[in-house]
């Protein structure tokens, strides 16, 4: 609270210090005024202003040589009064303007004169502040054509600051007084906005200091970056506020081409500009030169902030100036375009933000000028864009393409113009494709693979996500990701903007035209199909008409027939013989390879019966594409959405043919695929799509099970159903297993491996789909773990209790039980059992039962249990390791499901029982391993325990056992004495009972003397007859 509220108690409180400061100009008297003034009103302060003032003018106008720490002082008294009051006369306004501005004239030089800082500084508050201070009716009257030289003095002054001086303080503080000098501040004390008139009187004021102004502050721009950020933000402001005041087309468009006559003298009239057509032009040109060295110093200043100020200069100048600074257009799009992905945040919003506008305005699209402007700086970047991709680094390619990218989206529908050009619809092509081009040298893409059947992995809720994630590639010209998403969202602005007729037909040529070009093709080939659909697309242009839901159906539908033709679909992806044989056979006129370098990969075409050999890099390249097609798949699905279930007929079948392939990529790919189709076809799992499907898949793989040749990879369709659907498909596959058993049979040299695959899925699915709940349930587990599907195990626990229950009792009635049937089987019969038998009584006859015994008809998963056991019978010898492997966990899940009907099971375990004994005694000892783990105990017990317990007996390892059969000791020891302890350690510590020297007692004859790996007849120990 002010102690003098009254003008009365104020002039009688500062007329003493007033006096004092006439009489003696010091620092001290100053100072003492000031601090009175702290204590005076600003209502009555405004009554005495000018009397206040008068002791500071006196002093500022006293001849002779003053120091600067006196000037100081009374400038920045003068401020403090400024700041507290309104200046209401014109020539006060004046009189003060050219007393502050004259405190730093120096009349040796045309520079500011050589003082302090703290004066400098003291000098340009106090102008800013005048002009603050002043009323809005004074201030317009203040800038008429006599200020002229005034006011170029101040302009010059506060430039030469702003250009030499080395405090960033000081230089801040000039530019912002410029901007007030030039009536172009934000300051929210500002007077009242301009009317046109006004604003055309001070534009042809200002349009003297337009050189001037424009050239020391684009030399302050392109300076050093070490001044600081802050100061190139302000001259940039300064720069493009000034500029677009003086150029703006709604005050040159009421210019006169006949200059008036201003009522001033003769020197000030010389200094005043005409704003005519020739002088906008000269200027215009002018500009054009600063602002292109503007732009390329600016655009890639290490901060943000600078530029976020380079975008604001370029919508403020394209806004205003369209028309008068129409040369600059292009720098100035083309800066605007380059900074649509600003690593910075803040800019990339602010420059979406202009663009935006930009297109709701229609700058471009309404402008003809800009918009030929923007189609020949694309015409120029789609001709040396080759050149670019292929000679700059990451960094340089990420400038480029978001150049092309804010071309694109600027132009909008008018892209067409260019695309139209055959010329450079190729060279655009062109350099996508180059840019494009894979890395496919890495071995590991071929390495990794799918050893284990069994369901796909993909979770039920999964297909409520939104879309997979994209594979990560690697390409052969840059390692940035930024820039693959770039040149995503560039094809996906061309499908969008574009002729989407014209730019399909033209990489689906390029896609038919080289296997080089294939992979990129189909990559831009999806995005466009995106594009067009408007997924993920900024649409700037909001009249601008999508592609319709039928065309885009029919587009689709066309790359889909060229994704999965013979010629595209079935590549070799792998080096076994039987997968390279199938896809050989598809091959109807000729192959295509690629061969591996040092850095590149060449074409190299093969006569149609020719069988080169498949090199690393044309596999790698060949698994690369189909995962992009299956990739393109379910990038169709999110274009069309629910419409995609008119496609499933021709879509599903291949992709499921990809999903149980070897290679896990492959695999993945189209497990993403049926991901993306069941989110956006409505269904919640892959096990739903499959079944509501399954009807024309059946049908599709039981026709063409009849021309396997032609359709080698069928049963791996079948395969793909079984692990992932459930029980209500069994009825819609019972004859199409039939068909497999019969096909099976037909080329069992051939396609067995695949066909062995397909039985263990079918035998997976049916032990999962018709649980059994006996005792056997243990190996139910066992056989699911070794398979690696989803079937349930026995906890520990319950399986140890399982062996827990067998007695010494329970061993030796199963050993009498075997004596006796022994004896029997070898004709050693006494009459007293034969009488026993005779004496027994016969069975009872039911004489309810009318007539023959009919056995009711087995269940379907029984039926195909006991065909399939019977076909495992005669594969167990198959000389392929993988196959034998695979027959006995099919074999073990056959015993799972027929282990409740025992009048299948015991026949065909008992046809089963020698070439299993073969594969346990005389096989690789990996099959061994794996025949150990299948067997039941009471089984191995009789056989296979005899021999078994020669090969582990001590000693026998030093008594000549050669490698392979020590290989099948160490391995099967474990598994037997873990899974059998009591019955093993029984007949282990039991060796009086024994008859033969390799084996005792139990099994005299040679049969299993031989199985045990026992020389015949007695003599001495356990010896090995040579290697196998």
């Amino acid at each position: 609270m002010a102690v003098f509220d009254t003008p009365e108690e104020a002039f009688g409180a500062l007329r003493p210090v007033c006096v004092q400061l006439t009489k003696t100009q010091t620092v001290e008297n100053v100072e003492h005024l000031q601090a009175q003034l702290q204590a005076v009103s600003d209502s009555a302060l405004q009554e005495l202003q000018q009397y206040i003032l008068f002791p500071l003018r006196f002093t500022l106008k006293t001849p002779g040589p003053k120091r600067e720490r006196l000037i100081q002082s009374v400038v920045e008294c003068l401020t403090f009064v400024l700041s507290s009051t309104c200046v209401k006369e014109q020539v006060l306004l004046q009189e003060l303007f050219s007393e502050i501005s004259a405190c730093l004239y120096s009349p040796k030089s045309q520079k500011p004169a050589a003082v302090s800082e703290e004066l400098k500084l003291a000098v340009i508050q106090g102008l800013s502040t005048l002009m603050h201070s002043a009323y809005g009716d004074i201030l317009l009257a203040f800038y008429e054509p006599s200020i002229l030289p005034r006011l170029g003095f101040a302009v010059s002054l506060l430039l030469d600051l702003a250009e030499q001086e080395k405090s960033k303080q000081i230089k801040i503080a000039a530019l912002k007084c410029l901007q007030v000098l030039l009536f172009q501040c934000d300051c929210q004390d500002h007077p009242r906005s301009l009317d046109e008139l006004e604003q055309k009187q001070l534009g042809d004021l200002f349009a003297s200091f337009l050189p001037g102004i424009s050239m020391a502050l684009a030399r302050v721009i392109t300076g050093d970056f070490k001044q600081g950020h802050g100061i190139i933000v302000s001259s940039l402001k300064t720069f493009y506020k000034t500029v677009s005041f003086i150029m703006a087309d709604e005050q040159l468009e009421r210019i006169s081409k006949v200059q008036p006559k201003p009522a001033v003298e003769h020197r000030v009239a010389e200094l005043m500009v005409h704003r005519e057509a020739k002088w906008v032009k000269n200027t215009s040109d002018k500009l054009t030169i600063l602002i292109k060295k503007i732009i390329e110093c600016v655009s890639g200043h290490p901060h943000w902030k600078v530029r976020l100020a380079l975008i604001e200069l370029v919508e403020a100048l394209l806004l205003k100036c369209s028309q008068s600074l129409v040369g600059s257009a292009g720098p100035l799009l083309k800066a605007l375009v380059g900074l649509v992905n600003d690593e910075s945040p803040e800019v990339q919003a602010q420059c979406s933000k202009v663009l935006r506008h930009f297109a709701d305005q229609k700058v471009v699209v309404g402008n003809r000028a800009f918009a030929d402007i923007l189609s020949e700086n694309l015409h120029s970047l789609a001709t040396s864009l080759p050149r670019l991709m292929s000679s700059q680094d990451d960094q340089g390619k990420f400038s480029t393409l978001s150049l092309l990218l804010g071309y694109l989206k600027l132009l909008g529908p008018r892209v067409n113009f260019v695309l139209n050009s055959v010329t450079h619809l190729q060279r655009l092509s062109k350099a996508l494709i180059q840019v494009l081009e894979l890395d496919v040298t890495d071995i590991k893409v071929v390495e990794e693979r799918c050893w284990n059947s069994g369901p796909l992995g993909a979770s039920e809720t999964a297909a409520t996500q939104p879309r997979s994630p994209m594979q990560r590639r690697y390409f052969r010209f840059f390692t940035d990701e930024r820039l693959f998403l770039l040149l995503q969202q560039v094809c996906q602005l061309l499908g969008f903007y574009g002729d989407v007729y014209l730019l399909i037909d033209h990489f689906m040529e390029l896609y038919r035209e080289s296997v080089v070009y294939r992979k990129q093709a189909a990559m831009i080939l999806n995005e466009l199909v995106a594009g067009a659909a408007g997924l993920e697309v900024e649409n700037l242009h909001e009249n601008h008409i999508k592609t319709s839901t039928e065309e885009l159906r029919e587009i689709v539908t066309s790359i889909l027939e060229e994704y999965t033709s013979q010629e595209n679909w079935y590549l070799t992806t792998c080096i076994e013989s039987e997968e390279v044989g199938e896809e050989l056979t598809m091959k109807q006129s000729g192959l295509q390879a690629i061969t591996s370098g040092a850095h590149t990969c060449q074409v190299t075409s093969f006569p149609a019966f020719s069988k080169p050999s498949p090199t690393i890099c044309s596999m790698n390249s060949n698994i690369w594409q189909i995962c992009i097609q299956l990739e393109g798949i379910g990038r169709f699905a999110y274009a069309l959405g629910k419409d995609f279930r008119l496609l499933l007929m021709t879509a599903l079948y291949p992709v499921l043919e990809k999903a149980g392939d070897q290679t896990l990529l492959i695999s993945q790919a189209a497990t993403s695929a049926m991901m993306d189709i069941c989110h956006t076809c409505g269904y919640y799992s892959l096990q739903h799509l499959i079944n509501q499907n399954s009807d024309y898949l059946v049908n599709g793989i039981s026709l063409n099970l009849r021309h396997l040749s032609l359709h080698p990879h069928t049963p791996k369709v079948l395969e793909v159903m079984l692990w992932n659907s459930d029980a209500s498909l069994l009825p819609l596959v019972a004859d199409v297993v039939q068909d497999v058993l019969a096909t099976l049979d037909q080329f069992y040299d051939k396609r067995a491996a695949s066909f062995v695959g397909v039985l263990h899925a079918l035998l997976a699915a049916l032990a999962q789909w018709f649980p059994d709940t006996d005792d056997l349930r243990q190996l139910q587990g066992e056989s699911a773990g070794e398979a690696g599907s989803h079937l349930s195990q026995r906890p520990a626990a319950s399986e140890k209790g399982l062996e827990n229950t067998t007695t010494a009792e329970d061993m030796e009635l199963f050993l009498l039980n075997y004596l006796k049937e022994k004896d029997v089987a070898d004709g050693n019969v006494s009459d007293f059992d034969n009488e026993e038998e005779e004496q027994s009584d016969p069975p009872k006859v039911d004489e309810s039962d009318t007539g023959p015994d009919v056995e009711p008809p087995l269940p379907v998963q029984i039926q195909i249990a006991t065909d399939v056991m019977e076909r495992c019978i005669h594969m167990l010898s198959d000389k392929n390791l993988k196959i034998r492997l695979k027959v006995l966990d099919v074999l073990n899940l056959c015993v799972v499901v027929l282990q409740s009907h025992k009048n299948q099971l015991l026949p065909l375990a008992h046809r089963a029982w020698p070439p299993l004994v073969h594969r346990l005694t005389n096989d690789d000892p990996l099959v061994v391993l794996r025949a150990f783990k299948k067997l039941n105990y009471q089984t191995f017990l009789s056989s296979v325990l005899p021999w078994q317990c020669a090969v582990t007996r001590p000693g026998a390892v030093s008594a000549g056992l050669t490698y392979p059969r020590r290989q099948v000791w160490r391995l099967s020891e474990k598994p037997v004495l873990q899974r059998h302890p009591a019955k093993a350690g029984w007949l282990l510590s039991h060796p009086s009972s024994c008859q033969c020297p390799g084996w005792p007692g139990i099994l005299p004859h040679a049969g299993f003397q031989a199985a045990a790996g026992c020389s015949a007849g007695p003599g001495p120990p356990l010896r090995e007859t040579g290697p196998r």
